[in-house]
Parts: structure tokens; C-alpha cells; sequence
């Protein structure tokens, strides 16, 4: 088979998981999250399986253990930060508009000397509409993953058909990944291993590494904000750990948010606004110096730009699916391209006619 003919089938299967996945989005999601479900513990099946524990008896002892923690977080969390996202929603007009007072009240003799008076209602419309335009988008992005992600199974639905796909997923694994590996062609056996074990290191590193830092640090926002007495302190530090996922954002989004409340809630006493401060400064510190470090490692090669992007990108077109796609496509997509731009570097395309240099199988090895 000429290598002409060998991308056109490649390109051709590409095209059609592509366009597989695109109309069947509506019930992909249990599947994709049962998938990402037993990828993720994986490892940990794999080690109980060193200490004597069978496959099976591991899966259904991962398994049991997670749901029980997942239904403890519902029972427990869910409840509490759902009064303060209804309570924070509700009192979101009336903070802006605190704030909005505030910023006339301190700033405003110092922006009528610059400016007058129309550069000072100016800018307070601008406040106004930008926040009002972010209110809506936001609403609408959450509005588009909701039905794009639950538009046929309904809660229910994912509550149940994920753990039973990740039951069985995690019980063939190793085999899925032999059987996998054995329709590869042999001529590029070697490169497309190379490939695929540097997208598994990949998203090793930054999907259970930066699970793990989301974890920690929205605990640690949420307890840290709570004891100051900060006002939805506990929806803002698990928004910010969440959000951590793409790195600086979301230690950016929980600072903004929290000083702005920190402000309207505390002020002229700017003890508090300065511990509320604090607070994200540790973590920030936590974060660059202990965790990210231990958990995350070196560079996996997911920019936070691309990052966002794919997240983004993948999030309008599928729903939650995509959110749950973007992370390991990025990744996939990230690899593959260096790949290119190795094979390209090495070829005579670059060099200008002086041979083809040995590629490394993988970036490990280069």
C-alpha cells in the first residue's frame, strides 16, 4: 500500500470518528465519562493487582469505593453549594452595583480631575454593560452544555450507565490495549507505540496530576475563605479550584471574585480584603512550589492558550462531552503535531537535499 493511499484511509477513518462523534454527541456522554472513569483509575487497579488482588475483585473494590465518595460529595456538598450559587446569583446585581459606588466614592475626584464628569459616567457604564455581557455569556455557555450534554439521558442516565461502562472497561483494559496494539501496521508499529506512549505520559502528567491539584486546592480555597467569614466563600473556592484545571485561570477567577466580595463585605476594614488576599497568595505558592511540582511534573506540552481553546472550542460543539474530549485531543493533537515538526526538521524539506536524519520513535528518546 503506497503512503498516498495510507493517509487517504487514515484521513478517511479520521473523518468519520469525527463526524460519528458529532452525531451521536446526545448519548456519548456516559460512554466518554465511563471511559475517562476507568482510564483514570487504571493505575490504581493495576497496583492492587501487584498486591495479590485479582482484576476483578480490584475493579469492584475501585468502584464501590468511588461511588460511595461520589455519593457522600452529593449528599454532603452538592446541597451546600447549590444555596450559595442560588444566594450569590440572586445578590450579583446588588454587589455591582456596591462596587460600582465604591470605585465613584474613592476614585471618582481623581478621575474628575482627569477626565470630568462624563469620563467618570463613561467608565461606569462600561463597568455596568461588561458585567452585564459576562453574566450573559456565561449563562449561555451554561445553558449550551446542559443540553448538549444531557438533551437524551437525563442525570439518571449518567449516574448509572457511567459506572457500568467503567466497570467493564476497567476489567478488559489490558486486554482492550493488547488487542489495540495488535492491529497496528507493522511497518510503523515502533512510531505509532512512540506516539501513543508519549500521549499516555502526556495525559498522565496533566489529567490525574492536575485532577489531584484541582482537589487540594479548591479544599483549600473553600476552607481558607470560609474561616475569613468570606460570603459564598465555599462556592468561590471550589469555583477557583475547578477552574484550576487551566493553570492561572482559575486562581485568577477566584481572586477577582473573592476581593470583589471581600470588598463589599468588609470594607473600610482592609484587614480582611488583605487576608482574603493571603489566601490565594498561598495557594498560589502551594501550588507552584509543592504540588504542581510533585503531582503535575515537568511540561506535558498542553499550553495554557491551547488549553483553553480546546476546552472552549470542544465545550460549544459537543456539550459536556467535549469538555470531557477536549483534554485528551489536545494532548493527542499536541504530540502528534511535534511529531510533524520532527519528522519535518529532519527531512530534506528542511536540510535542502543533504538526506533524511533517523527520527527518535519518541519524544522521550529525542
Amino acid at each position: 500500500m503506497t503512503v498516498q493511499r495510507q493517509a487517504a484511509f487514515w484521513g478517511l477513518a479520521l473523518a468519520v470518528t469525527v463526524l460519528a462523534l458529532f452525531v451521536l454527541r446526545d448519548i456519548l456522554l456516559p460512554f466518554v465519562a465511563g471511559f475517562a472513569l476507568a482510564y483514570l483509575l487504571d493505575p490504581l487497579a493495576d497496583r492492587l493487582e501487584r498486591m495479590g488482588i485479582g482484576r476483578f475483585g480490584a475493579t469492584i473494590l475501585i468502584l464501590v469505593l468511588f461511588v460511595l465518595l461520589f455519593i457522600l460529595a452529593l449528599v454532603l456538598v452538592v446541597p451546600l453549594v447549590a444555596h450559595q450559587l442560588s444566594a450569590f446569583v440572586d445578590r450579583l446585581p446588588a454587589t455591582v452595583a456596591r462596587l460600582q459606588q465604591l470605585i465613584v466614592q474613592q476614585g471618582g475626584p481623581l478621575l474628575e480631575r482627569w477626565g470630568g464628569q462624563d469620563t467618570l459616567q463613561d467608565i461606569q457604564r462600561s463597568v455596568g454593560d461588561l458585567v452585564g455581557q459576562g453574566v450573559a455569556w456565561f449563562g449561555g455557555f451554561l445553558q449550551s452544555l446542559w443540553s448538549g450534554g444531557q438533551a437524551l439521558l437525563g442525570v439518571f442516565s449518567l449516574l448509572v450507565v457511567t459506572p457500568v461502562v467503567a466497570f467493564y472497561l476497567l476489567i478488559d483494559w489490558d486486554h482492550m490495549i493488547e488487542t489495540i496494539d495488535s492491529w497496528l501496521p507493522r511497518q510503523y508499529r515502533d512510531t505509532i507505540r512512540g506516539i501513543a506512549r508519549d500521549i499516555d505520559l502526556a495525559l498522565a502528567g496533566f489529567v490525574r496530576g492536575q485532577a489531584t491539584v484541582c482537589l487540594v486546592l479548591g479544599t483549600f480555597y473553600a476552607v481558607g475563605l470560609s474561616m475569613i467569614g468570606l460570603n459564598f466563600g465555599i462556592l468561590i473556592g471550589m469555583t477557583a479550584g475547578i477552574l484550576s484545571f487551566i493553570p492561572y485561570v482559575g486562581s485568577l477567577t477566584g481572586l477577582i471574585l473573592s476581593v470583589g466580595v471581600a470588598i463589599v463585605q468588609f470594607w473600610p476594614d482592609w484587614v480582611w480584603i488583605l487576608a482574603t488576599l493571603a489566601v490565594f497568595v498561598a495557594g498560589q505558592f502551594i501550588e507552584g512550589n509543592i504540588l504542581s511540582p510533585k503531582l503535575v511534573g515537568a511540561s506535558v506540552g498542553l499550553h495554557p492558550v491551547w488549553l483553553m481553546f480546546a476546552l472552549l472550542a470542544f465545550g460549544s460543539l459537543f456539550g459536556f462531552v467535549g469538555l470531557l474530549l477536549a483534554v485528551p485531543l489536545a494532548a493527542a493533537v499536541g504530540v502528534v503535531l511535534r511529531y510533524a515538526l520532527r519528522s519535518y526538521l529532519a527531512s530534506r524539506l528542511y536540510r535542502g537535499g543533504g538526506g533524511t536524519a533517523a527520527l527518535p520513535r519518541s519524544e522521550n528518546d529525542a
